[in-house]
């Protein structure tokens, strides 16, 4: 094999390496290749997913302010409570002083 042939036969080799380079990119680009369906699919999905999101944070902003009044509802009604308890507390005690004091009255009397 003399200069020429090698130089020829190296030509073809490389040109035929390049062919079978752009016929596998070309295929790999059409078998990917996302078509306007997919698209607006794809579109779809976003807003889609975009509308849950909103609905999400809605949510949550209800949820906080619930959360809000039912602890400010505790509040007031633990206030209550105490209130409560302190007046039979108190009642407990002035009726206890009353039992004493009938009971001297009639021991005494």
């Amino acid at each position: 094999m003399n200069r020429t042939e090698f130089i020829i036969a190296t030509a073809i080799i490389l040109f035929v390496a390049f062919v079978l380079g752009w016929f596998a990119c070309w295929l790999v680009n059409r078998l990917s290749r996302v078509t306007k369906a997919e698209i607006g699919e794809l579109d779809q999905m976003a807003q889609a997913l975009h509308e849950a999101e909103e609905t999400r944070d809605q949510a949550i902003t209800y949820l906080q302010q619930r959360e809000a009044e039912i602890t400010n509802q505790l509040s007031q009604t633990e206030a209550e409570l105490r209130a409560a308890m302190d007046g039979l507390r108190e009642s407990r005690r002035e009726a206890e002083e009353l039992r004493v004091y009938v009971e001297r009255q009639n021991s005494g009397g």
